[in-house]
């Protein structure tokens, strides 16, 4: 037992049953819910989690009825051919002595199909359909639906189950003002607009009874207007303890709340102070959530007594091993969820398959295998980027001599650029990571070295993962001003750039660089919370409150040449996020620019058939990149045995999520 996390690691006593640890693996939806032999690949995913030893797993959201599946093919649990079939998942995760709830989800107006259904008839503004206002008739069948989907966890081996009370679902929709706007017995005083989710709660635990376990997750901060005051929360949570729920488990943030709550940009543990205003008033457990994703941090957090225990949900897309290599003090070894949201939250609102950035086995443990190689070979990789990282060390942990050659005098690549934007800090923890692999793994690194031809030449298999660089652009007057400078000599070496600024290139790179000339000087949790209008008193419903704008010193030019919107980068799910952080700090956004000359008074443009000057005090290149391919007119000459991954194979935005899963793909076919 590890001396370090002796809080994380303790054992709870739910009186009927008990936890190994104070680790709850959160509920995420994978997209194997829905695939056709996606049980089986679901409980592989779980297992290799269980056998990391998370204390209790909580699986992603089904519905308990028709209506209320997010979309027309999303996954239900409410017959008993549901119950059999889930029996893979829960014998799997016992077989390493794990626990693991059902999530039961019922979407609400945030259901994608025509069905949709709510306390009220309201489009929520992220959904297509407007719902159907539930009739008295069909409330009671829906509660009944959720004691049926419970008894059903049972027999099938659930633990237990988590009703999902917050993100702005169903049961949200009927306890907020916001959405339920209902005069019946099911709306009106915050009294009747509760009783939805206590009769859930009343008649699951009836139906279930007393040693199960019933977790309810509580939308503790809703982030929109006409949400839950405090006093509201408090009382519910209370009811709800009182209702037979054994754990109170943190909800942050409608889906249609304007704010960020889980992006790497949300700084660590930036919401437990939720919980913690909450813990005095109940007595069962409470769970703390939202970007903790190392031991420390939970730790931390338990220590201080904020909360009982600690949801994690990505960090375990990442790493199924954090709590065992936390128990063996070895989490340096941790492979640390960045909270980028590239593999796994982009690919579920794209209705894909989640996965991982830093882990591409995740969800596909049973597809991606990593096993001894047949033959040992001698392999070079060139480069050492995220792509020639994830293949030389899953080259040597497969058994293979690798020499991993880097140019620089450090490993990282562009993560080593991108680790320098404000919001993306947590880069740095992937090349922590790689580091120690390298270590462990045996890989023999070779940094200040170029790689040579005529050395490639003698290995087995060569690896060309060497990168990108900087899109030169042809701009009349760009190669004789000292005004320009190109995004990667800016953020390494830290370029002064004035009181005014023009970004060439509004893709994720421009968006990056003018996030970065803004940021702040001091950025405390305070500042951000304040910066995002969020109250940490919840004396305003929602925990909102009127916030000025935090308009940047510098002025600061944004553009592009396509027309159309501008600023919101790469990610389904992050770019709003940064164009309405830019826009709150006055970057000027402009698309359908022509780029006439640069000359010593500034950057010369066409605006919509007229020509202005940006008297910029620099004027910074990011107009995106080209693949670094060293003597690429030998390559012919390796024949089979060259490999070009990463950006080498393909320049395009910088895709780290192709580049890291190329890497290990390609190492468990050398």
């Amino acid at each position: 037992m590890s001396a370090m996390y002796t809080n994380l690691l303790q054992p709870l006593d739910l009186g009927f049953t008990q936890l190994r640890n104070r680790v709850l693996m959160g509920s995420m939806h994978t997209g194997l819910e829905e695939d056709k032999q996606g049980l089986h690949k679901l409980a592989a995913f779980y297992e290799e989690r269980a056998k990391g030893g998370v204390g209790l797993i909580v699986t992603g959201g089904f519905s308990p009825n028709l209506r209320g599946r997010l979309t027309p093919f999303s996954a239900e649990f409410s017959k008993p051919k549901h119950a059999q079939a889930h029996k893979v998942i829960t014998e799997s995760v016992h077989k390493y002595g794990g626990k693991i709830a059902l999530q039961l989800l019922h979407a609400g107006r945030y259901a994608f199909h025509p069905l949709a259904q709510s306390a009220s008839g309201m489009k929520a503004p992220i959904a297509k359909f407007t719902p159907s206002e539930m009739s008295p008739r069909q409330i009671n069948k829906t509660i009944g639906a959720f004691a049926n989907s419970a008894e059903l966890a049972q027999l099938a081996g659930y633990d237990g189950i988590e009703i999902m009370g917050s993100e702005g679902y169903l049961i949200n929709q009927f306890i907020c003002k916001r959405t339920n706007m209902r005069y019946d017995e099911w709306g009106g005083s915050y009294e009747k607009r509760m009783r939805f989710p206590l009769e859930i709660v009343r008649s699951v635990r009836k139906a279930v009874g007393k040693d199960f376990i019933i977790i309810f997750r509580l939308s503790m901060l809703d982030l929109v207007e006409q949400g839950s005051t405090f006093e509201d929360v408090v009382l519910l949570a209370q009811k709800l303890e009182e209702a037979g729920v054994t754990i109170i488990n943190t909800g942050i943030g409608w889906h249609e709340a304007r704010i960020p709550t889980i992006a790497t940009q949300v700084p660590r543990g930036a919401f437990t102070w939720v919980t913690e205003k909450v813990k005095p008033y109940v007595s069962i457990p409470v769970v703390t959530c939202n970007r903790i994703n190392t031991p420390d941090e939970a730790e931390k957090i338990l220590c201080s007594g904020q909360a009982d225990m600690v949801s994690m949900a990505r960090p375990f897309l990442a790493d199924p091993e954090f709590v065992l290599k936390a128990e063996r003090d070895q989490a340096q070894f941790i492979n640390t969820c960045i909270g980028c949201n590239q593999a796994c939250l982009d690919n579920a609102f794209n209705r894909k398959r989640a996965s991982c950035l830093v882990n591409p086995r995740a969800c596909y443990e049973t597809e991606i295998v990593v096993q001894p190689a047949t033959k040992k070979k001698k392999i070079a990789v060139v480069g050492a980027g995220p792509a020639g990282l994830s293949c030389a060390t899953t080259l040597a942990q497969r058994g293979h001599d690798v020499d991993l050659i880097e140019k620089n005098d450090r490993i990282g690549g562009q993560f080593r650029l991108a680790m320098q934007i404000p919001g993306k800090e947590e880069f740095r923890e992937t090349i922590r990571y790689f580091a120690n692999q390298i270590d462990a793994t045996g890989v023999n690194l070779l940094l200040d070295t170029e790689a040579s031809f005529d050395n490639l030449s003698e290995y087995d298999e060569v690896v060309m993962a060497s990168g990108v660089e900087p899109r030169k652009v042809t701009i009349d007057g760009i190669d004789n001003s000292e005004k320009v400078v190109d995004y990667q000599t800016l953020i390494r070496e830290k370029t002064p750039v004035g009181e005014k600024v023009a970004i060439v290139g509004a893709g994720g790179i421009g968006v990056d660089i003018a996030t970065m000339i803004t940021e702040p000087e001091d950025n405390t949790l305070d500042d951000w919370l304040h910066e995002w209008g969020i109250d940490k008193e919840i004396s305003h419903p929602g925990g909102l409150y009127p916030y000025p704008a935090s308009l940047s010193e510098k002025t600061v030019w944004l553009l592009q040449r396509r027309p159309g919107r501008v600023g919101k980068g790469p990610g389904k799910t992050t770019g709003w996020i940064h164009k309405r952080t830019l826009e709150k700090r006055g970057v000027n956004l402009l698309g359908g620019v022509e780029y006439k000359k640069i000359d010593d008074q500034g950057l010369h443009i066409g605006l919509k058939g007229n020509e202005q000057l940006l008297d910029a005090d620099k004027i910074v290149i990011c107009a995106g990149q080209e693949s670094v391919r060293p003597f690429e007119n030998k390559w012919h000459e390796l024949g089979d045995k060259l490999h070009v991954i990463g950006g080498a194979d393909h320049a395009g935005e910088l895709d780290a999520v192709r580049a890291i899963k190329q890497g290990v793909e390609l190492a468990i076919r050398l």
